[in-house]
């Protein structure tokens, strides 16, 4: 489990980047690229990092699911992701 700090900062990343998405595209577009070193640096899209949207784990994340591998192993062996099943041969 990653710490709840981290968890927010996270998000808080998230809200600046779908607040400035518009206006960096705008600035972008027309080439102001002074404007654009003026936004918050956390509005940049590179910034982010995926994360498991339930436990916050930086690393084995699956984007279909939105969580990491664990946790995916843990809910779809419970049966707790529809049309996922265990495989075997």
């Amino acid at each position: 489990m990653a710490k709840e700090s981290i968890k927010a900062r996270e998000r808080k990343r998230e809200r600046l980047v779908a607040k400035y998405a518009k206006k960096r595209a705008e600035l972008k577009a027309a080439g102001d690229y002074e404007a654009l070193d003026k936004l918050p640096k956390n509005a940049s899209p590179v910034r982010l990092h995926n994360r498991c949207k339930l436990t916050g784990r930086p690393k084995g994340y699956m984007r279909k699911f939105g969580i990491n591998r664990v946790t995916f192993r843990e809910m779809a062996s419970s049966g707790k992701i529809p049309g996922v099943t265990k495989s075997s041969w």
